[in-house]
């Protein structure tokens, strides 16, 4: 392929910021990458297609889904060295900071968190020794069941003694139920971990009863408000920008 055909691909805006939305590596659905840049699922679609044949991007199959990462670290060095010389262009409104950062940030899935907020603290209790069982990584590689977008079956995770004093310290009630206590997801946006299950509902619970996080005014994100950015500092060693 010559110079003139990549930086022709290049010259879209919103193909352009496919790209640098998988420039941190990670694997992200068509649905997620239209969102981030600013179009259609049928537009994205077509983008994704033409940067695939071009070979900057790389497609994978999990199940039904098709996700979407970098062809290779010689792309990511490519967009680096174009960022170092693009001039720096000013943001013209809010909504340039897009609802798809928000949602990675933090959300609800069904009935538990996600996003880097639930990542982190599944990733803290098990640091803690709150969590045994696993690591709360997605290892694909050696993964039978554990599909993106969905409950994990590989990791039997256990709360620990320590675990239900950390609970009753923050306030966390768990209802007496017939339902698994710890499930875990396997989070899309950050590719590792998150809590799910009887535990992950009680915790959204209390996060939502103490007004540690607030919803968005669009979708399932929330926003971890000062006093949630306190008690993931106290309990959990977590520092969250409120």
């Amino acid at each position: 392929m010559e110079i003139s055909e990549v930086t022709a691909l290049l010259a879209d805006r919103a193909r352009c910021r496919v790209l640098l939305a998988l420039n941190d590596g990670r694997a992200l659905p068509a649905s997620v990458l239209a969102d981030e840049a600013g179009v259609t699922r049928a537009t994205a679609s077509s983008h994704l297609g033409k940067l695939a044949d071009a070979g900057l991007l790389r497609v994978e199959a999990q199940g039904r889904n098709r996700y979407y990462r970098l062809a290779g670290p010689q792309v990511g060095e490519l967009l680096e060295k174009l960022m170092e010389i693009a001039p720096a262009r000013p943001v013209r409104s809010l909504r340039e900071s897009t609802k798809a950062a928000q949602l990675r940030a933090a959300r609800t899935c069904y009935d538990h968190l996600a996003g880097r907020l639930g990542v982190e603290i599944m990733a803290a209790m098990i640091g803690h020794g709150y969590l045994d069982g696993g690591d709360g990584r997605h290892h694909p590689e050696r993964s039978r069941h554990d599909q993106v977008r969905g409950y994990g079956r590989d990791v039997a995770y256990a709360l620990t003694p320590a675990g239900w004093r950390l609970l009753d310290e923050m306030g966390v009630v768990v209802p007496d139920r017939r339902r698994p206590l710890i499930r875990y997801c396997v989070d899309w946006s950050e590719q590792r971990h998150h809590l799910a299950g009887l535990l992950g509902r009680s915790i959204l619970d209390r996060f939502r009863s103490a007004g540690w996080v607030r919803p968005r005014d669009h979708g399932r994100s929330v926003k971890v408000t000062p006093t949630g950015a306190a008690a993931l500092a106290e309990n959990l060693h977590i520092q969250w920008a409120a």
